[in-house]
């Protein structure tokens, strides 16, 4: 399957740029323009980044106007109300929550580091 991307000319200039295409895991395509500055000498405007990703995160996912914040696939606000922080801390160091006995020197180990 080929690359998807966007091109983008400016007719007075003459100037093509391929602007290649990103998928997430969840949510819509994204279109890089990271080279636009570059290839056509000018910027973006999106007052207030209404529609604009400012970093690529595998392990965060945003959407503002549907109130969803997830982390590693969790809604940050279970995370927040059901979990402890160790539980939290396994989630971040290992990309998932540890399930019951699964490690159980997780807790004695992050305890020697204090």
């Amino acid at each position: 399957m080929a690359d998807k991307t966007f091109e983008l000319v400016n007719p007075a200039a003459g100037v093509k740029s391929e602007l290649p295409v990103r998928s997430g895991t969840i949510g819509p395509d994204v279109i890089d323009i990271a080279h636009l500055t570059r290839d056509q000498g000018v910027f973006t405007f999106d007052p207030g980044f209404g529609v604009t990703a400012a970093c690529e995160s595998k392990i965060t996912y945003i959407d503002g106007d549907q109130g969803v914040l997830l982390y590693r696939g969790y809604p940050v606000e279970q995370l927040a109300e059901k979990g402890n922080f160790m539980e939290i801390a396994y989630l971040l160091l290992h990309g998932e929550l540890r399930t019951r006995g699964s490690s159980p020197t997780f807790r004695p180990a992050s305890r020697a580091t204090r």
